[in-house]
């Protein structure tokens, strides 16, 4: 049975969106909203920011060791 024959007979169950959730009324599972997004994409951007921070530090390991290096020969 097609979906519009269903809906035509009263068989159709699924109930109309009516709304937002907590935020905003474009929010819906998995939406796009500002606040879902940053929620569901947390941790994601946690191990960026790590990621990120591990390679300043490795940046500055580097620098060090070259200017150990120059001074050495210097």
């Amino acid at each position: 049975m097609s979906l519009d024959k269903a809906i035509e007979h009263g068989k159709e169950k699924r109930k109309k969106f009516r709304g937002g959730k907590a935020v905003s009324n474009r929010c819906k599972n998995h939406g796009g909203c500002v606040w879902c997004e940053a929620n569901r994409l947390y941790q994601r951007s946690k191990e960026e920011l790590a990621a990120e921070q591990q390679m300043r530090e490795v940046e500055e390991e580097t620098m060090e060791d070259n200017l150990r290096i120059f001074r050495k020969k210097g």
